[in-house]
């Protein structure tokens, strides 16, 4: 098994899978029916990109687990989502927030894996990043119409933003599995697209009348490699319940 690529297909899978269980838990609940309708969208798209990268990290791995064993089977101390994406829901600008940041992040990422020297990689990339080019077209209108719409929109958005901005750092992070994939053409490095993520993102901010947080920040770390908040403890508990209770059931 090559370990740095069943860590990076982990990392893609995971930040995917658990953002769409956070955004799953707005259904029902949206502000207007349209946007409830467009949540779920999103949700889903991310789910079938969490399957893609799971499927082939599970084969890469060779041990039988497929996407659903690494959804369902793994605790909280093996995932390998970066800490942005579990953080909670809290009101509508705080996940608008969090999905802007991730969806720049996203779509960069994507953009450059479409020329990954792994076949199957550049292939997943492109079809999710169709997709990741609507979410993020819709999380900086969301930010526009938040940040620019009333004054309680605009100070729940820039709170929002100042609260997440701490978990932005680690989207750039490197290791020495990046390291190896690197070399092997398999990945961009990370902190190549920071410069153009900071752009995206100030540009938006300034768009909407917003306030971005210091580049140099201080940063939160630890999701890549599997140290989590106590938050995403809780998402699996409910994500992974059904088939934790009752093991290889078939519907």
């Amino acid at each position: 098994m090559n370990d740095a690529r069943f860590e990076c297909l982990l990392r893609l899978g995971d930040n995917a899978l658990v953002l769409a269980q956070r955004l799953c838990a707005w259904i029902g609940h949206g502000p207007v029916m349209e946007e409830d309708m467009a949540q779920a969208n999103v949700a889903l798209d991310l789910i079938g990109q969490a399957r893609l990268w799971l499927a082939y990290a599970g084969e890469l791995e060779g041990r039988g687990r497929d996407e659903d064993a690494l959804a369902y089977g793994r605790d909280a101390g093996a995932f390998r989502n970066v800490l942005l994406v579990e953080q909670p829901n809290g009101d509508y600008a705080q996940t608008i927030a969090r999905q802007f940041l991730f969806d720049a992040w996203h779509h960069a990422e994507l953009s450059a894996l479409t020329a990954s020297s792994d076949a199957r990689i550049a292939a997943i990339a492109a079809k999710a990043l169709k997709e990741v080019s609507y979410h993020l077209e819709r999380s900086s209108d969301w930010m526009l119409r938040l940040g620019d719409g009333t004054a309680e929109s605009h100070a729940r958005l820039q709170a929002a933003l100042e609260r997440l901005w701490m978990y932005s750092g680690e989207l750039f992070d490197a290791d020495a599995h990046d390291a190896t994939l690197v070399e092997q053409g398999i990945v961009p490095a990370p902190q190549s697209l920071r410069a153009g993520w900071l752009q995206q993102v100030g540009a938006v901010c300034t768009a909407a009348t917003l306030t971005m947080p210091d580049a140099d920040a201080w940063m939160q770390h630890g999701g890549r490699q599997g140290r989590h908040s106590e938050h995403l403890g809780y998402l699996l508990a409910e994500m992974q319940f059904l088939p934790r209770a009752y093991p290889g059931v078939q519907w």
